[in-house]
Formats: structure tokens, C-alpha cells, sequence
């Protein structure tokens, strides 16, 4: 299947060989409509004035390719770059060729080395034809262009509205997620409160029930003492009665009288105990 082929029109500025000449035609720029294809291409140029033509066939092609050691499709693409697309550092020149013929050239560099192509254009049959369809392309050109800016600026427009419509509701989302931990959070202080509150009753509750167990077990501690202090006294009594002198005559004799006093009250104690 046969490739579909491409158009391009591009407005170059040229050097001209008559400034007054080409200020009276509009200015030293022409428009180039090319049309391109896999092995060939044709150009039709106008400087506004007059129109000129050329059919580049693919026997011509081939042999300026082979000229320069390049593929065709290398030297169609090179061609294309510097024809459908204004290059600022090529140096474009449309010049008379003689008999009505013009010679557009165009300027490039390869491997640091500038270089010069060029084309000689024959005057067109049909002028006025030409013309206009150069200038129906550029009109058609420019209407898909002016339509793909409105599309451009109406996708922009609805793009905005709907980030204007994300901030909104982000914005509403951050109010409301801010009101949701406010409330959150003051219910939480609210139980936290309850459940401290309940902490102190079950310690208050607590603390209450260990005082009112705490007198019995004074009242243990007083008898316990108390007990000891009895057994104490008895202890005490059983040691004064074993200082007591013996009936062989051993203990000290020189007693004084408050110990023959407690001595005695020993004796007569345990006297009672023994009638009882």
C-alpha cells in the first residue's frame, strides 16, 4: 500500500537580487507549498507577484542522492526539514535562472562543512491557480490551527474549572476532617474524664474498705502485746526467785534490804498460789 503523502507550506525569508523590486512585492519572503512522498516531491513557490513550480521526479532524486552519498530517504528528509520548516541558520536565496525560471537554494552544514542545495523552478502554466491553492492551503491550514487552539483553550478552561472544583473540595474535606478530630477528640477527653473520675471512686471505695478493716487488727496487736508483757512479768518473777540464796549458804549474804523485801514478797506470792 502506497505511503499517503505529506503537505507543508512554509514561509522562508530570501536574499534578493532587486530590494526595491521585492519591496514592492511584499518583502524578500516567499511561500513554499511542497508535497512530499516516499521517492519524490514537488514544490510551488510565490513570492505574491508571480508563481513557480517544480516536479522533482524519482530518477532525478536518485541521482542528486547518490550526487551527495545519501539514501533517498535521507536526502528527502533533509530536504523536508529545511523546506517545510524555516531553519535560522540556513541562508535561503530565490534568484532568476533565466527565461522566467527561478533558482531557490538553501544553505546547511554537514560534518562542519557548509553546504548548498538547490532547485531550479520552472514559471507556472496556470499563475493564478497556483496561487490560490497556496493560499487555500494556508487559509485551511490556519482554520484547523485557529480550531485547535479553541479545543486547546476550551480543554484548558474546563481543566481550570475542574481544579478549581478539586481545591474546593479539598478544602471543604480539610474543614471537615479538622471538625471530625475536633469532635473526635473532645469525646475522647469527655470518657477519658468519666473513666479518671471512675478511677477515683473505686480508690476512694478502696481506701474506705482497708480503714474499716483496719481497728481489728489494733485490737489483735494490743492483745498480743499485752500477752507479752505477761509473759514478761512471769519471766521476770521465776528469775527473782532463782537469785534467792540457797539453804547451803551460797548466794550473797550481804543483800540489801529492798531486795530481802521483794524477796519475801516473792515467797508469800507463791504461798498463795500453792493454796489455791
Amino acid at each position: 500500500m502506497a505511503a499517503a503523502p505529506r503537505h507543508s507550506c512554509a514561509k522562508l525569508s530570501v536574499a534578493v537580487e532587486d530590494p526595491k523590486a521585492a519591496a514592492a512585492a511584499g518583502g524578500g519572503a516567499v511561500f513554499v507549498r511542497a508535497t512530499w512522498l516516499p521517492t519524490r516531491f514537488s514544490l510551488a513557490v510565490t513570492d505574491g507577484a508571480g508563481a513557480w513550480v517544480a516536479d522533482a521526479s524519482d530518477a532525478e532524486v536518485r541521482l542528486r542522492a547518490e550526487q551527495w552519498d545519501q539514501p533517498v530517504a535521507e536526502y528527502l528528509a533533509l530536504a523536508e526539514r529545511y523546506l517545510a520548516f524555516h531553519q535560522p541558520d540556513s541562508t535561503y536565496s530565490f534568484h532568476d535562472a533565466g527565461k522566467g525560471c527561478r533558482r531557490l537554494s538553501w544553505t546547511f552544514e554537514r560534518q562542519g562543512t557548509k553546504l548548498e542545495w538547490r532547485w531550479k523552478l520552472q514559471p507556472s502554466p496556470n499563475t493564478q491557480q497556483t496561487v490560490s491553492e497556496i493560499l487555500d492551503f494556508l487559509m485551511d491550514a490556519n482554520i484547523r490551527l485557529s480550531e485547535e487552539v479553541v479545543r486547546k483553550t476550551q480543554s484548558f478552561d474546563k481543566l481550570k474549572q475542574e481544579a478549581e472544583k478539586c481545591l474546593q473540595q479539598s478544602e471543604r474535606f480539610n474543614t471537615e476532617k479538622a471538625d471530625f478530630e475536633q469532635a473526635t477528640f473532645s469525646k475522647f477527653v469527655a470518657v477519658l474524664n468519666s473513666k479518671k473520675a471512675k478511677l477515683r471512686q473505686l480508690r476512694d471505695k478502696v481506701a474506705e474498705l482497708e480503714s474499716a478493716d483496719k481497728p481489728p487488727k489494733e485490737e489483735e496487736e494490743e492483745n498480743s502485746t499485752d500477752r507479752t508483757e505477761l509473759f514478761e512479768e512471769e519471766s521476770d518473777k521465776e528469775a527473782s526467785v532463782n537469785e534467792e540464796p540457797s539453804e547451803t549458804g551460797g548466794g550473797d549474804l550481804h543483800s540489801s534490804p529492798e531486795k530481802s523485801a521483794a524477796t519475801s514478797r516473792g515467797r508469800g506470792r507463791g504461798r498463795k498460789r500453792e493454796k489455791n
